[in-house]
């Protein structure tokens, strides 16, 4: 070997860690032409680039369109836009870009709204960030992870108290529409002791966002939060985008030690996002029109979340999934089921007789539930879960007349209590109920018997 070998090979060292960093100017770049746009799809030949990189696509008025390689086929790149495709012509230029879509991150996100590109939107001018970041996130060794061993107050008696939620816990919240599932988030938004809340509005109304920000987070709850707003009349690619770059946001804070809530709005509409992508090159469809990509897809965005290493920050997050026609077997809400720590449903019936938050109990579940409550309370919500049951199973019975009070005294209890049980689920969207008064008003009501005197 010449003695310049070494030299040499520490200069390609150096030029690939600067080509990492973004230091060095790009290589040639190959330029390539659009042949085939077929619904949102844009098929490009002549150029290469990997899964996830970003092109641009010059159009026939001046106009450029930021698309992203989403699959390939042979010599051709399927590319998704992120924007609108106005302007574009066969043939027109397609330039690949150094690096993959990331996200920029950094304290000055505090109280500002972004779109699911991180631009802001609110007319506060730019952001000054410092950090930029995959938006697909990091792996994170499981075995790394601190447990989830505190409990957090969501300032909701019902949550607080029978589906209590542990810091760096991920919990959906299955709601069909109009049963007041904007309404609870609004409420755990403002009430939540979380050091920063992040909001992704995905897929939602673009009315909403204003409503959200204006109505439930406020000024002050705006200073601690960051929103991501990616509309229904977003492509489906920055659909998708808005929910991972809120998710590398939280990721952000966490790595600074801090305790995030991430709320997402929605699970199923980032799943419907992956939906259109997936139909739209080529793949089969499967469970209702789902291809097996977002079913591959949900896991990877939902493990983001969580406790980060021990000492470090947590991201407790709730995302709401939408049951179409209160359907709790659709395949999104089955498959979030299955990857989450825990649902709460609300029930429609209850909703329609004007109970609210309409929290279905019996259907709710919290996983990490036995790893952060004492003896007592779990105990006060066998009996208060048993004591409810009971009378629903026998609502029917008891509504008609057909039962005679003396038959049952299990039953007897159950219809004694059944209004003060009511009266605790229920509670005012302008009442906070702190975890501690929760859970003493828990025991308070049913005190700790057991099944001896519940159902």
């Amino acid at each position: 070997m010449s003695a310049a070998a070494p030299r040499d090979a520490a200069g390609w060292v150096s030029r690939l860690r600067e080509r990492r960093e973004g230091l060095q100017p790009p290589a040639m770049v190959v330029e390539g032409q659009l042949r085939r746009m077929v619904g949102l799809t844009l098929e490009a030949e002549g150029c290469q680039a990997p899964v996830g990189a970003r092109c641009i696509v010059s159009g026939g008025d001046d106009s450029e369109v930021e698309a992203e390689v989403v699959g390939f086929a042979g010599d051709s790149l399927y590319l998704m836009p992120t924007g609108t495709l106005h302007g574009l012509t066969p043939n027109a230029r397609v330039v690949p870009q150094e690096g993959v879509s990331a996200a920029s991150v950094g304290p000055d996100l505090l109280g500002r709204v972004l779109d699911g590109g991180g631009v802001p939107i609110d007319g506060l001018g730019k952001v000054e960030t410092d950090t930029r970041v995959p938006l697909v996130g990091r792996e994170i060794n499981p075995l790394t992870r601190a447990p989830i061993r505190k409990p957090l107050d969501v300032g909701v008696r019902a949550i607080n108290a029978l589906l209590t939620v542990g810091r760096g816990q991920r919990m959906g919240l299955f709601a069909g529409s109009g049963v007041g599932k904007s309404v609870l988030l609004g409420m755990m938004t403002k009430y939540t002791t979380a050091d920063v809340v992040v909001v992704g509005l995905i897929g939602e109304r673009g009315r909403e966002v204003k409503e959200f920000i204006e109505g439930i987070l406020g000024e002050e709850g705006l200073a601690r939060s960051v929103v991501v707003a990616a509309p229904a009349d977003t492509s489906p690619l920055r659909r998708m985008h808005g929910a991972m770059l809120a998710t590398s946001i939280a990721e952000y804070f966490r790595d600074q030690g801090r305790d995030v809530l991430l709320l997402m709005d929605s699970l199923t509409r980032y799943a419907q996002a992956q939906r259109e992508i997936g139909l739209a090159i080529g793949e089969p469809p499967t469970t209702k029109g789902y291809p097996p990509s977002v079913f591959a897809k949900l896991p990877q965005l939902v493990e983001r979340a969580g406790n980060g290493a021990e000492g470090s920050g947590s991201i407790t997050a709730f995302y709401t999934v939408l049951t179409e026609g209160d359907d709790q077997q659709d395949p999104v809400a089955d498959a979030a089921r299955a990857i989450l720590d825990g649902h709460v449903v609300l029930s429609r019936q209850l909703a329609e007789s004007g109970h609210y938050p309409a929290i279905d109990i019996e259907a709710s579940i919290s996983r990490a539930m036995l790893n952060i409550t004492d003896d007592d309370q779990r105990s006060a919500v066998q009996r208060f879960k048993q004591l409810y049951a009971l009378y629903r199973q026998n609502q029917d019975l008891i509504s008609v007349g057909a039962y005679q009070r003396g038959s049952d005294p299990r039953l007897d209890e159950a219809i004694a209590y059944h209004p003060q049980l009511m009266g605790f689920l229920r509670q005012d969207y302008s009442q906070a109920v702190p975890l501690q008064h929760s859970i003493g008003e828990l025991l308070d009501l049913v005190g700790t018997e057991t099944a001896g005197h519940g159902a």
